[in-house]
């Protein structure tokens, strides 16, 4: 296990919005080597991602219940 599985702090955002909104692709800060893939998908797909277990960590299931189930 790694020490950052145990001591970091992750922050969830989770709203709605319009392609017009978006500044940028998102993916972190460069200079500090922060490596974040961003991955956007409808709600279903991700829920049934998290079930088949293609989508397999543990942030994910702490904030899948705060989705919208359609």
């Amino acid at each position: 296990m790694s020490p950052g599985s145990v001591t970091e702090i992750l922050y969830f955002f989770i709203a709605e919005y319009t392609a017009d909104m978006k500044t940028s692709e998102g993916g972190g800060a460069e200079d500090e080597e922060e490596n974040i893939e961003v991955l956007e998908l409808p709600v279903d797909d991700a829920m049934r991602m998290i079930s088949d277990g293609r989508i397999r960590d543990a942030k994910n299931d702490y904030a899948a219940p705060a989705c919208p189930v359609t």
